[in-house]
């Protein structure tokens, strides 16, 4: 059964000159960790802003835990938990003010739902004294999620939650959305992180409005259409050039401390000739190996 439904979600700005959401259908089950994937602009928010009943669609429908998002927006905003991607609590409020001070919008209290925030709460509960806008970014994050969640939502919606989080963090939370989903609760987080999105069940991967694909993250990897090599040498910029230069690769892009590529022919004689060609170019240390794709490269593929 499904908890979130889009049918046909358009959404545009500056008097329609700016396609923010463009025809945008998926749902979300009920219990589900869902991750909507895509850089900043690619129309996430939009999309929150439209399920959390804070900005109405141009056009097509959407309903929340089987509300729809226009029609029924008073029992979605009580149903729902949502942390918008800047932090937005009372930075003059103490921790445990935020905290208490939710938990009465939604008519009840910390106390009552305790249990359910107690694993986050904890790791922030000595600095419960301490303003909202003096704790670090992980610190912030983690009240958010304590704000969101006080009135024991059906529903969790998280946008960006990650962005600009130190790398200990980010792996924190998403541990703790685990531990949320096993609680029965349907969680909608976005990133622009590529390798958060083999954190989730299903992914969709968004770009300029449009849903590239939805899957879960290995349907997705598996539907990448070609073999993936992976190329390194001494000087990575020269070999960039060098590489986008040859009539025999067919796509190659820049991946950390590799370029990642594709042949147009793929046999070994195709792959031995890359060798000798570089090294008449006079790279050094050349390495090519096959490798399996990633989401970010089957998210590449899918934009081009």
């Amino acid at each position: 059964m499904a908890d979130v439904e889009l049918h046909n979600i358009v959404k545009t700005y500056n008097k329609g000159e700016v396609k923010a959401v463009n025809d945008v259908s998926f749902s979300v089950n009920e219990g589900e960790l869902f991750g909507l994937i895509g850089a900043d602009g690619a129309g996430k928010t939009s999309i929150f802003r439209i399920l959390t009943t804070l900005l109405l669609p141009d056009s097509g429908n959407a309903s929340v835990s089987g509300f729809d998002v226009i029609k029924d927006y008073k029992n979605i905003r009580s149903s729902v938990g949502y942390m918008p991607g800047k932090f937005s609590l009372y930075q003059d409020l103490s921790v445990e003010e935020n905290l208490n001070f939710f938990a009465s919008v939604f008519n009840t209290s910390v106390k009552e739902n305790y249990d359910l925030i107690k694993d986050i709460y904890v790791q922030i509960e000595p600095f419960k004294d301490r303003r909202a806008g003096k704790l670090s970014g992980g610190m912030k994050q983690k009240l958010a999620l304590c704000c969101a969640l006080i009135h024991r939502p059906k529903v969790l919606f998280l946008d960006e939650p990650t962005t600009g989080v130190d790398t200990v963090s980010r792996k924190e939370f998403w541990e703790m959305l685990k531990r949320l989903k096993q609680q029965g609760i349907t969680i909608l987080v976005s990133t622009p992180y590529m390798d958060e999105a083999t954190l989730c069940e299903r992914i969709a991967l968004i770009q300029n409005g449009k849903i590239l694909s939805i899957d879960t993250p290995d349907e997705i990897v598996k539907q990448f259409p070609e073999n993936l090599f992976a190329v390194k040498a001494n000087d990575m910029s020269k070999l960039l050039n060098d590489l986008r230069k040859n009539n025999e690769i067919k796509t190659c892009n820049a991946f950390g401390e590799f370029h990642h590529i594709t042949f147009q022919n793929d046999n070994e004689n195709s792959h031995n000739e890359l060798i000798h060609i570089l090294q008449k170019a006079n790279h050094q240390n050349i390495e090519l190996k096959h490798i399996t794709p990633s989401i970010e490269d089957c998210f590449i593929k899918l934009m081009n």
